[in-house]
Parts: structure tokens; C-alpha cells; sequence
């Protein structure tokens, strides 16, 4: 992979971030939902305060994928209380893996998500699970592909839309 550096973000990277963050949620799910629930939803997750206080979270990390000094993607992970769902203390969840859209295809996803499984296993973590969108069949692949298998779904509010998400985990 062509000069592909993974760093771990800070507060400074709070604006990068928002902008990167809105960008690819933007490129990966507007064409399948409506422009309403979209904004209604950006509104609340993509503001910069929000990821501020995600990035100052001791229990979640941001790493930024760097492709010749363009940022091009990122990864969130989450552990105990900062976990979305299930609060395991003996589990992380990854909770978004984003490339922007002119960049996929080029293992940068891979890349982060290997990431994921270096950092778990590192701390020890029995399991990674996350929650995948079940009309993202190319995520739902990806995550197959590398060991992931459902066990349960859940809700996942956009704007006023319930969505079903499917759980999926590794046991590490």
C-alpha cells in the first residue's frame, strides 16, 4: 500500500474528523435514504461538539488512514461504557470503519480493521462486535470474509427511520 500511515487521533484532529466523518456517511448512505432523516441524524451526530467529546472519551479511539498526506478514512472503536449496545468489559466494538468513497477498493478498510483486531487483542479483549446496517451487503461481506458472524440485530435510529442493524462479533 502506497505510503498508508494509520495514526491515532486527537483533539486536534476534532475538525478533521467532523468533516471526514460527515463526508463518507453522506457518500455511503444518502443515495438509500431520504435527504430528511440524513440531515435529521448528521444534525445530531456529526456536530463538532459531539465529536469532541467522542474523541476526549477515555473509552473511545479514532484512528486516521493517511494516503500520501490526504486523510482518507477512519476507524472509532469503543470499550466499556462508551460501547453503543453491550457494555461487555471484556469486549470492544468497532464502532465505524469510513473511507471515503474515491478510496475504496485499495484494502484501506482492511487495513483499519486489522487494526481493530491488533488493538483488542493487545488488551486482552475475549470478542469484537459491531453493528452493520442489513442493506450494506458489501459491509455485511467485508465483516464475513474476516470472521465476523451475526448474533443478534437491534434498532438503529436515522433521524426518524428505524433501521435494523446486524450485530455481528470475532471471538479473538
Amino acid at each position: 500500500m502506497e505510503n498508508l500511515e494509520i495514526r491515532k487521533a486527537t483533539s486536534k484532529d476534532t475538525a478533521l474528523l467532523l468533516t471526514i466523518g460527515r463526508q463518507t456517511f453522506f457518500e455511503k448512505f444518502n443515495d438509500d435514504n431520504s435527504e430528511e432523516h440524513m440531515l435529521q441524524y448528521a444534525s445530531e451526530a456529526y456536530t463538532f461538539e459531539k465529536i469532541a467529546s467522542e474523541v476526549n472519551n477515555a473509552n473511545s479511539q479514532f484512528y486516521l488512514a493517511t494516503l500520501n498526506n490526504q486523510t482518507v478514512g477512519y476507524l472509532k472503536i469503543n470499550f466499556g461504557e462508551a460501547q453503543t449496545e453491550l457494555k461487555d468489559p471484556q469486549a470492544l466494538e468497532l464502532e465505524r470503519i469510513y473511507v471515503l468513497k474515491e478510496f475504496q477498493g485499495r484494502k484501506i478498510g482492511q487495513v483499519l480493521f486489522d487494526k481493530t483486531l491488533e488493538i483488542a487483542k493487545q488488551a486482552r479483549f475475549n470478542y469484537v462486535w459491531l453493528g452493520v446496517w442489513n442493506k450494506n451487503s458489501g459491509a455485511i461481506k467485508f465483516y464475513e470474509k474476516n470472521g465476523l458472524k451475526a448474533f443478534s440485530s437491534h434498532v438503529f435510529m436515522l433521524g426518524n427511520d428505524p433501521q435494523t442493524d446486524i450485530m455481528m462479533k470475532i471471538e479473538l
